[in-house]
Parts: structure tokens; C-alpha cells; sequence
């Protein structure tokens, strides 16, 4: 890659190269041959929540176009931006432009693809045939399915996977030396728990932390993220299964008030940490049913501390049939 197209930017804040995105080799490369030879076909990228997908879309395009990339390059939210109105002027009207840069084709980014409605769809479809000679189309999306057939059979689909422990905490390590920040191993161990795989939700949190502190400590990220630590939920659901409902109520109480957690957020952290625990199988499929049969009452608008009380009460319940 030229050099020189990085010019303006320091080596501190410079952007992202394809090469450095962590986590996805086998994208990584196919991107590389296609910077490599200027040329692309239009592109489907998939996967989870932050694991690189818009990351991957601008640094391609950075390193095609160089530091005046944008004006090859159209970026649009496809949440806010979902109409057929927006594929018929915004998009129309970029696409048929002529291309300014060396590179022989314009590219239009369309974050979050699957929101456009199935109208926008189909205008899109004809708008990638009519300008495929100038311009190429990448669409990200979390749910390929929701992309209409005749628009996946005209994209080179890239389907990104969710990162490793090892990926999240090499980065963690790359920030916090760039930016100057003591972070306790503990703390990265509960950015990743937090994270949950999602690169953007877990420099967002070590980012909140270094603004408060250089160094970052284990509490400091569970008190940002508003989630209790997974060895708090184990022991309340521990002392509810023993017996010890009053107890357990207690300190479900106490989780509650210092971490501002709502019902829904304690509801998922019991089910991440029953099915970890060890409990016989049968035990486990019980009680992941009755998680669920209370997220369902969650979402119909029931009392968050009555449901999530009489969950601890059915916990109690099992341990007390297990006993006999």
C-alpha cells in the first residue's frame, strides 16, 4: 500500500489498515488481493456486532482512495436512512456520478443493510445494475437473511465471526499502551466478560474507565457497564438453590441499588452464569426454562422485582425437590 496516503494523519491516530484487523485472517486476506488489484465486486458483509464489518468497509476504501477518500466513498446508515426515496435520490444520484480517483469505480457503504425495507431492496437491486461499470456496493448487515435474495446473488459474501478472548485482549493491551493506561488483569478479564465479543462495546467501556482513572481496576468496568460480577449472581442463585431464599433476596436487593441493574439485565446474567455452574443437566434445563418463562413476562411489561424475586423463589424450589 502507498505510504504516502497516510500522510496526514499521526502514527498515534492514524486509521486502521485492513491488515490490522484482528480476528478475521481469512477477510483480511481476500480484501488485501482486492486493494492489491483495484478492483472489487460488490461486497456482503455479515456477522455479529462489532467484530469489524464498518471497520473493514472504510479502511478498504481508505486504502483504495488514500486520505481524500470521501469523495469516492458514500457512507449511509441504512437504519436511519431506509426508504425507497433515499435509494432513488441519495444513492441513484452518487452512483451514476463519474469516478474522480485513479480507482475506476465509486463505492456506496450502506451500514445495517438489513433495515432497508423490501422496497428499497428491489430499487437497490436495479440501481447495482445499472452502475455496476462505475460504481460497487458494500452492504453490512447482522442477519443475511434479511437481504433479499436477488441482492445476495450479486455480492461476494464475507460472513464475520465473533472474536476470540485472545484477539479482545490483544487490542486491550495495543490501547492501553498507545494511550498510557494501567489496566490490572482482572479488569481486562471483565471487559472481555462484559464485552461479550463485541470490539466497539469493549473499547467504549475502556475508554469510559480511562477517563475516570489511568489505572483501570475489575470495579471500576462492572460499575460503567451497570452488570454485577458473574461470582455476585453465582451466589445468589447458590443461596436461593440452598434454601436461603431471604438471603439471596437480600443480596439480589443490594445487586439491584448499587449497580442499577433492570430486570432484564439480571435475567441474562443468570442465565450466562446457570449454565456454567455445576448442577446436574436436568437441573440446568429446569431453570434456563424458567429464565426464559420470566423474560417472556419481562417483555410484557410485568414487575421487574416481583417476576425476578419469584424466579429466585422457583430456584429455591428446585433445590428443595432436589434434596428429597
Amino acid at each position: 500500500m502507498d505510504e504516502e496516503k497516510y500522510a496526514p494523519w499521526t502514527e498515534k491516530y492514524r486509521p486502521a489498515k485492513i491488515s490490522e484487523i484482528v480476528g478475521q485472517k481469512e477477510i483480511v486476506e481476500r480484501l488485501g488481493a482486492y486493494v492489491k488489484e483495484k478492483n472489487l465486486p460488490n461486497l456482503l458483509f455479515a456477522g455479529p456486532a462489532g467484530v469489524g464489518k464498518t471497520t473493514a468497509a472504510i479502511a478498504l476504501a481508505r486504502e483504495l482512495y488514500g486520505h481524500d477518500y470521501k469523495g469516492s466513498f458514500l457512507e449511509l446508515n441504512a437504519s436511519d436512512e431506509r426508504g425507497i426515496d433515499v435509494v432513488r435520490g441519495k444513492i441513484k444520484d452518487f452512483a451514476r456520478s463519474v469516478p474522480i480517483a485513479d480507482v475506476p469505480f465509486k463505492i456506496i457503504f450502506l451500514d445495517e443493510a438489513d433495515a432497508l425495507t423490501p422496497d428499497a431492496q428491489n430499487a437497490l437491486r436495479r440501481t447495482m445494475e445499472m452502475y455496476a461499470n462505475v460504481t460497487r456496493f458494500i452492504l453490512s448487515c447482522n442477519y443475511s437473511s434479511k437481504i433479499i435474495e436477488p441482492i445476495q446473488s450479486r455480492c461476494a459474501m464475507f460472513r464475520f465471526t465473533q472474536l476470540n478472548r485472545e484477539d479482545i485482549e490483544k487490542m486491550i493491551h495495543h490501547i492501553s499502551k498507545v494511550e498510557e493506561v494501567s489496566i490490572a488483569q482482572e479488569a481486562i478479564d471483565a471487559l472481555i466478560e462484559v464485552g461479550e465479543g463485541d470490539m466497539r462495546k469493549t473499547i467504549t467501556l475502556l475508554q469510559s474507565a480511562s477517563l475516570h482513572s489511568k489505572k483501570i481496576t475489575e470495579k471500576q468496568i462492572y460499575g460503567l457497564a451497570a452488570r454485577a460480577k458473574p461470582k455476585e449472581i453465582v451466589e445468589i442463585v447458590e443461596k436461593a438453590y440452598s434454601g436461603e431464599f431471604s438471603e439471596a433476596r437480600k443480596m439480589l436487593e443490594k445487586v439491584i441499588v448499587s449497580y442499577g441493574m433492570s430486570g432484564q439485565d439480571i435475567l441474562d446474567q443468570m442465565y450466562a452464569e446457570i449454565v456454567k455452574m455445576n448442577l446436574p443437566d436436568s437441573t440446568k434445563v429446569r431453570l434456563v426454562d424458567r429464565i426464559g418463562e420470566y423474560n417472556f413476562r419481562l417483555s410484557e411489561g410485568a414487575d421487574e422485582r416481583i417476576q425476578i424475586t419469584a424466579l429466585l423463589a422457583q430456584i429455591a424450589l428446585e433445590g428443595h425437590m432436589n434434596k428429597k
